[in-house]
Formats: C-alpha cells, structure tokens, sequence
C-alpha cells in the first residue's frame, strides 16, 4: 500500500498559483515542459482558487522536467519538480502593451497607441508653414488662442515636450514660434499624462501633453532658421536661433529683436503659472499701481502695438545618464513700447451717468531678466526635482494724460526681484509603498513709485490748494514657505495617498501718498494716507487622497483639513487683529469611459478662500489716478463651490473630436465693495455686508476632417452668465452680465498649390440690472481669411484679412478691414528665401471699439502704427 501511494503521487504533479497580494490566479495556463527540447508535454488551467493538477506520463525522469505558468498580464514563471512536493507559484503583475494599429492611406490620418494621439506633420503642412505652431493650429481636434495656450478637444495642455524631454516647462511659444516645422515628424498628443514614472497606473493624471517627436537626420545636426528684414517706414525684424535635438542634448537659443509689433515678451508667457500658484498655495501679491484704466484693444496685437523689443533666451538640457536631466533657462527683454488712445467712459446709476473724457499718451520701457536652473531625476524607482528661479526686472512708464480737460504727467518706476527654490523627492519602500518630501521656499519684493504733476485736483488731494505734485509708493515684500511629508500606498485597485505639511507666509504692506508743495515741502496727503501693515499667515495642513487608476472608471477623491492662523497688524490705526478657522475643502473628480476614446467627467470642489493682505489695509491707495481705495472690513472669507460636468467624444479613424461642458460656481463672500462715484474721482472701500456671485458656463468644441475636401471644419460655442452685487454711490446693483460667444472655421487644401482658411468669431454681451439703471449690449464680429498660393517650388504668395464689425443699438456700427499680403522667392542653391510682405497695406490708423462691465460702458479710440513694408532675407543652417 505505501509503494502504490508513492508511485501515485510521483505522476500527479500539483500546486496553487497566487499573484504577489496572495490572491488566487485562476484559469492560468500550467505546462509540463521538457527541459532539453522545451516541448509540452502535457497542459491544464487552474482552477477558482488557482489550483491545478498535472498527471505526469509514466517512464519520463522527473528531473528532466520543467512546470510553466502563463496567464496574461503576469510574468511567466518555471520552476522544478522536486519530488512529491507541491509546486507552487507566486506571479508578479506584467503590463503589456498593445502594439501600434497603423492603417496606411494618402489621406491624412491619426495613429493611436494607449493614451497616445499621433499627427503626421506631413499630413497637415503646406510650404508657406515655417515654424511648428503654424502647423499646430490646423490640426484637427486642437485649438490655439491667440496668446498661445495650446488645446486638445477643449481641455488647455499641461505642456508641450521634445522628443519627450521636457526643455521649456510651459513656456512652450519658444518652441511654436521658433522650431521649423521641416525638423518635426509626429505631434503626439498624451492623455491622462503622468510624468512621474514612479506614479504611472497608481496615481490619475487628467493632464494632456504635447509631445514633438523629431526627425532623424534633425537629431545629427544643428538646426536654425535665420531671418534678417529690414523696410519702411523705419522698420527691421531680425531672428537668428541655433537649435540641437539630440537624444542627450537640447538646445534652442536665439536672439530676435524688432519694432513691427511682434511683442517678444510674448514667447515667456507661462500658460499654467496660476493653477500652479493655487496648487502651491502661493497667492502673490498683485501689482498695486497703474497709470490708467485703458483696455486692451481686442485685436491682433501686431495690430496696435508701436515697440522698440530685443530678447535673448537660451535654453538647453544635458541628460546626464538615463532618467536623469540638467536644464538651464534664461531669457532678457529689453523694450519701449508707445500707447496713444482716447477713452470714454460712462457709469450708468439709477438716478445719474458720471462721464469720463481721457487722452493718454504712454511710454513703457520694461527690462526683464529671468533665469531658472533644474536638476530633475526621474526613474521607476526614485524620483528627485529641484528647481531654482530668479527673476530681475526694472520697468519706467511715462504717460501725458488729459482727463476731463485737465492735464498731467505721470512717471510710474516698478522694480522687482523675487526668487523661488522648490524640492520634491520621492522614494519608495522595500513595501512598495512610496514616501514623498516637498518644499518650496520663495521671497518676493516690489517696489512701486508713481508721480504725478502738476497738482492734480487740488480740491481732493490738498484742501484746494495748488500744489506741484503728488507721490504715491507701495511695496509688499513676501516671504513663503510650504513644506509637507507624504505617504502613498499603491495597491492594484487604488492608491492612498497621505501628507501633511506646514505653510508660512509673512509680509509687509507699506504705502506713502505724500503732497509735493509748490515751495517743494513734502507732506502727507492725509491722516489716512499711509500703511505701516504687517501679516502672518500660518497653516497646518493634512490631506487624504484616493486614487482609482482604473480602465473603465478613473477617480480621484482629495480630503483635506487644515488649521489656519492669520494675524495683521497697523499701529497707525490702532488695527491688531487675527483669525484662527479649521477649514475642510474636498473635491471629486471621476472619468467614466463610454468608449474606447470617448468618456464622461464629472468635479465638484468646495474650497474655502481666505483674503490677503491687500483686503484689509485701513490707508487709502491712489491706484490710479482717478481711483483711490481702503478697506473698512474684517478679512474676506468666501465659500467657492463649484460642480462640473462634461462629455468628451473622440473617434481618431474619422478625425472627428467634439465636446460639451457645463459648470457652476457659487462664491458666498463676507464683504462687498462700496464706490462713490464722481465726474472727476472714483473713491472705493470696502464694507462687511454678506455678498453672493453666481456664474454659470457652458461650452462646446467640435473639429471634423473632410477626407473628401481635404478641409478641417471647427467651432466653438460659449455661454457664460455671471450675477454679483455692487454698491455705488450708496445703492446696491444687483447685475447679471451675459456674455456669448460663437466661433466657426475651415483649412482647406483647395489644390497641391492652393490652400485657404477662414474664421468668423461672434462676441455678444449683455449686462442687465433690476435697479433702474438702464440695459447694454454690444455685438462684434470678426472675420479672417487667407488664400496661400504656391505656382511652383520655388514661389509662394499670401494674402490674407481681417474685418472688424461692432454693433451699437444706439450709434452707427464701427467697420475695419486690415489686409496683409506677401510674396516669397526660395533659392534652393543657398537654402535662402526672399520674401517682400506688406502688412496694414490698407493703411489703416485708427480704431475704435466697446467694452460692457456691469454698469461701465468704455469707447476707446487706438493709434495704429499704419502700413509697414518689409523685405526679409530667410535661411536655415
């Protein structure tokens, strides 16, 4: 009996197969394999519980024997047999990527891989396309505005990478207005974009990326476009840049200046700096004083500008090893850029409308210097990024005003210096838990002069009194610190994540409003006229987050709670005061997938904001010259609720992208601003009078290719009603503002040597009161072509327009048409372009437009620089 029981279990072969957490494998796949020929001898599945049984055939040496388990989305594993002991298996999770689907064709197509949306450049290029930002703009399914800020689908990208490095942090119009299109194979969209690799498929990133994937023979070589112009009346335009695009070197640099309008401070602009400020919990203070109040004209700015720019910026990164970069960014602007505009602007009360007649003429001269320098290593298993900014930067504006027939000069001297170091490390446990610490410490000062001369409205600022001129000095130096310990625990089905972290921010808020006497004795403008004000802010923070990185349902819950100290102080108003609140502020954001590309989303937040120091200083600010402000009030507390929801439709075979959102915020504040409002002044305080603001939106974004007319069809729908309360002149406004906004367009490839564009804006707004202030509107529309037309290899010509139509309901509708037109001649032999542009040739030098605020109707009146013609020399490296 004991031999027949041994020889039994001698041909049965038996385990249980696991995955690393110990929970059963079933159905994996369990082989008998010979070891020399590695043929399968005989196979079974495991059962629920991840057993199995094998049935060894008889007169085969168990020591030339393998047992193999395989089963999708686990590493394969082998083991011996020994003996009669059971075999048993532990799997360790594998994850397999599907390979590309590439559908071949002549047409224009999108290529998808996971999370990855690929364009072809090729596809969507025409020769008059010079840099990669043209070509962006025509991609189906993405938008640009006109500052730059880059959309996939509706939803604005998080950044913009080359060749998968991250060169230019958000500051990406370097690369769009510098990259030649000609060096560039793919523009790779990335959705759910993580970049921390350690955090990939355990914590949710609803982030969408841009990725330029460059060409290979653009990775051997140095790259540049170089550009020299010069023309009439007066003008130049020089753009020369180096550019490197190895895989451990990249580099763009250059030195561009001109004075045709094309602002150069432009290309620093940082899309997402205020999202990345509230994240960090950093509310910087804003910039106090002002020269005036005019709008910016809503046109081209190439359109209005008059400038006299020069920048240098270089940028480069070193991948020292694998996963591990060293970047340097640094830019200077130098520039004098001229305003000349006239305003009118009316306040329309219940029982009055106060008037206000200006004619200013400004010179602003900026010098900006920025450097920042990043250590980032970013690997499976660690994580490390430190990033050091500073920034210099000395502005002197001038401006000769006119307001309501009186006259005076304005010098206003803002200088400032702030710098910021930020740290992040991550690590993880033996566990396969991750541990995170953060800080981030940043100091910035500002401080702001204006004058204004001669005595300006004596009868407020001087008892009456001709005086010879009027100072006013603020700046607001601000020390912060946020430093937090963090705690995540990956699992396959959700990470947890804790942390908890300290926040500090200490500042100063000193202002002087000082009269200038004719016999040049300097005084006070006032008892009230001065702020010695100082402020902590203290916080103590934890947080509790939970990540659902699933397929189907992704998910993200963010529980935090934190105790918060604020004191300030005035000895100069006897003001001591503090604030010791628990605050909680959750928020939910869930991605359902209806399909494989299209899917749901939903957010609610509920955030308790808390004021700064610039709302609880007692002396009065001239912010400009026509505005002076104080505050009467405890510190502003707002309950800001939000609810969202939205629906995301993509189907990469058609190139057809559509979608559709919905939000509210509701804002319940402590305060409300109260104005008493003159012809010649604007006084402004702030009372403690509880106060509501209701916004609603909705928006809408479609993009289609017409394979059959080889054209991008787009639009845009926006709907926006915000109601908010106002006090002026001791009556409360109720005021709903509507504004609305319908955008339609088409590129087409007419033929292989002519394409066309064209694109109609519509903008209504109305504003609303149930007081017995009376109801606005105005309407505008905006339309743009362009018609490309290239004979030959060699020649190219362009001609494009712009028609301006604002509708009044109580004027004549103002009309403008600017046209541009240009020809280029290439000369293959020199890789050289010649090209003659004539931009404004119309000549137009005046324009007027409308702006509704609430109650505040503003016409203004601009200065245009006119026509400028410019013949450019054009070569590439």
């Amino acid at each position: 009996m004991l031999f027949s029981a041994l020889c039994f279990a001698q041909n049965n072969i038996h385990g249980a197969v696991k995955d690393s957490t110990g929970k059963a494998v079933p159905f994996a796949t369990v082989s008998l394999k010979n070891k020399a020929s590695n043929a399968i001898v005989t196979y079974t599945v495991t059962d629920d519980k991840g057993g199995y049984n094998l049935t060894k055939p008889s007169g085969l040496n168990p020591d030339s024997l393998l047992v193999e388990v395989r089963n999708i989305g686990y590493k394969s594993q082998a083991k011996a047999i020994k003996g009669i002991a059971p075999v048993n298996f532990v799997l360790q999770a594998s994850i397999n990527q599907l390979q590309a689907v590439v559908i071949k064709s002549n047409r224009p197509v999108l290529r998808t891989s996971g999370d990855t949306l690929s364009y072809k450049v090729s596809d969507f290029s025409s020769p008059q396309d010079r840099v990669i930002g043209d070509v962006i703009k025509k991609l189906p399914g993405i938008a640009v505005a006109a500052d730059g800020t880059i959309s996939y689908n509706g939803k604005t990208i998080s950044n913009l990478y080359i060749g998968g490095d991250n060169l230019l942090d958000d500051k990406y119009n370097i690369a769009t207005n510098t990259v030649p299109q000609g060096v560039v194979d793919q523009v790779q969209v990335i959705q759910n974009h993580q970049p921390i690799k350690m955090l990939q498929n355990k914590v949710t990133s609803e982030d969408v990326a841009l990725n330029l994937t460059i060409k290979k023979d653009a990775k051997l070589q140095l790259v540049g476009q170089e550009s020299i112009g010069a023309g009439l009346p007066g003008n130049y335009d020089v753009d020369l840049n180096a550019m490197m695009f190895k895989d451990n070197y990249k580099a763009i640099n250059y030195l561009k200046g001109n004075n045709t309008g094309e602002d150069v401070q432009n290309d620093f602009l940082s899309h997402n700096q205020s999202s990345y400020l509230q994240k960090i919990d950093n509310n910087l203070p804003a910039t106090v004083l002002s020269l005036g109040t005019v709008n910016t004209p809503d046109l081209a700015e190439n359109r209005y500008l008059f400038d006299q720019s020069a920048a240098v910026s270089l940028n480069n990164l070193v991948n020292l090893k694998k996963g591990e970069q060293l970047k340097v960014n640094l830019h200077y602007v130098h520039d004098t850029q001229y305003q000349n505009y006239k305003e009118q602007t009316q306040v329309y009360l219940p029982n009055d409308t106060v008037r206000y007649n200006e004619t200013e003429r400004n010179r602003f001269r900026p010098d900006i210097l920025h450097g920042q320098f990043t250590l980032n290593v970013n690997k499976d298993k660690y994580y490390l990024n430190d990033i050091l900014v500073t920034d210099y930067s000395r502005k002197t504006d001038y401006s000769g005003l006119n307001t309501n027939g009186t006259a005076v000069n304005q010098i206003f001297k803002d200088n400032t210096f702030d710098f910021s170091n930020e740290f992040n490390l991550m690590q993880p446990l033996k566990s396969n838990n991750i541990i995170e610490f953060y800080s981030y410490i940043s100091h910035v000062g500002e401080p702001e002069n204006r004058t204004i001369d001669p005595g300006f409205n004596p009868a407020v600022f001087n008892n009456g009194i001709p005086y010879a001129q009027l100072n006013q000095t603020v700046n607001v130096p601000t020390w912060f610190t946020n430093n937090y310990f963090s705690f995540k625990l990956p699992s396959n089905y959700f990470t947890q994540s804790y942390r908890t972290g300290f926040v500090v921010q200490s500042q100063k808020l000193v202002s002087d409003l000082d009269v200038v006497q004719s016999n040049n004795v300097i005084n006070p403008e006032s008892d009230s006229s001065a702020n010695r004000l100082s402020w902590t802010r203290k916080k103590v923070y934890v947080e509790a987050a939970y990540d659902f990185p699933g397929k189907i349902l992704k998910a993200n819950l963010t529980l935090p709670l934190s105790l918060q100290q604020i004191s300030y102080s005035d000895s100069l108003y006897a003001l001591n005061k503090s604030l010791t609140k628990l605050y909680f502020d959750p928020q939910l954001h869930v991605k359902y997938m209806v399909g494989i590309e299209n899917f749901i989303t939903a957010l609610y937040s509920f955030r308790n904001v808390i004021g700064n120091i610039q709302d609880v200083y007692h002396g009065y600010i001239l912010q400009d010259y026509r505005t002076l402000y104080a505050n009467n009030a405890n510190l502003t507390e707002q309950k800001d609720q939000t609810a969202a929801l939205g629906f995301n439709y993509n189907k990469a075979l058609t190139l057809f992208f559509w979608s559709a959102n919905v939000s509210y915020d509701h804002i319940n504040a402590n305060n409300i601003t109260s104005s008493i409002i003159s012809n010649s002044f604007q006084q402004r305080i702030v009372l403690p009078y509880q106060n509501t603001t209701d916004s609603w939106t909705a928006n809408g974004y479609i993009s289609k290719y017409s394979f059959a007319l080889r054209t991008t069809f787009s639009g845009g729908i926006l709907w926006q009603s915000n109601r908010s309360n106002q006090i002026q002149n001791n009556a409360l406004l109720p005021y709903n503002t509507v504004a609305k906004n319908l955008n339609v367009g088409a590129e087409t490839k007419v033929s292989s040597v002519v394409t066309f564009s064209y694109k109609a804006i519509l903008n209504q707004t109305d504003s609303h009161s149930s007081a017995d202030a009376p109801t606005y509107h105005i309407k505008e529309l905006v339309q743009q072509a362009a018609l490309n037309y290239n004979p030959s290899d060699n020649l190219l010509f362009k001609l494009s327009g712009e028609h301006y139509i604002t509708y009044q309901n109580q004027a004549s509708d103002l009309k403008y048409f600017f046209a541009d037109a240009s020809a280029k001649f290439r000369i293959e032999k020199w890789k050289t372009d010649l090209e003659l542009s004539a931009a404004n040739f119309l000549n137009v030098k005046n324009y007027n437009a409308l702006y509704l605020s609430a109650n505040t109707l503003t016409a203004s009146s601009y200065t245009l620089p006119g026509r400028i013609v410019l013949l450019k020399v054009l070569f590439n490296l």
